[in-house]
């Protein structure tokens, strides 16, 4: 994996179907679902139970799903483009954020959160989580692990 990494980076073979099939990821699961009920949901309850937004950690999980936004836009960019240098940038900047931001939300964000929601809380968010599930449709969830044991399994067969 690490010489594929390598070679990714120096822009020896980009390949592109693999980086789209990431994106609509990125884009529709991860950012739609995970990023969505964050922002729509959790983010508020725990500013009720006065968890500053400004200055504190939803601030910071809300400017991180921002520039990850960034990241992949110009992902996509670089596609379009057939850009390698700017696909690969942009690539690994935004592992590198989902890295940080993942350690945030497990050590920091998840932790205040257990503290000050109440069982109510808890169950609301739940419910309001499962209208979400709802919105994005049936078999969404499964679609994308589809998707992910794909990838998966492209990377690990690919000749780069």
């Amino acid at each position: 994996m690490l010489v594929k990494r390598l070679k990714i980076k120096r822009n020896e073979k980009v390949p592109l179907g693999l980086f789209k099939k990431s994106v609509d990821f990125i884009k529709n699961f991860a950012d739609k679902c995970h990023h969505g009920k964050e922002e729509e949901i959790l983010f508020p309850f725990l500013e009720k139970r006065g968890i500053p937004k400004e200055g504190g950690p939803i601030g910071v999980m809300l400017t991180e799903h921002d520039i990850g936004r960034s990241f992949v836009r110009k992902i996509v960019d670089g596609i379009n483009k057939n850009n390698k240098k700017t696909i690969v940038e942009n690539s690994f900047g935004y592992i590198q954020l989902l890295r940080d931001h993942i350690e945030k939300e497990n050590n920091i964000l998840f932790t205040m959160a257990d503290s000050v929601l109440t069982k109510n809380d808890s169950k609301e968010i739940l419910k309001k989580f499962d209208e979400v599930e709802k919105r994005m449709g049936k078999g969404v969830h499964e679609k994308y692990k589809k998707l992910i044991d794909e990838l998966e399994k492209e990377l690990k067969n690919m000749k780069i």
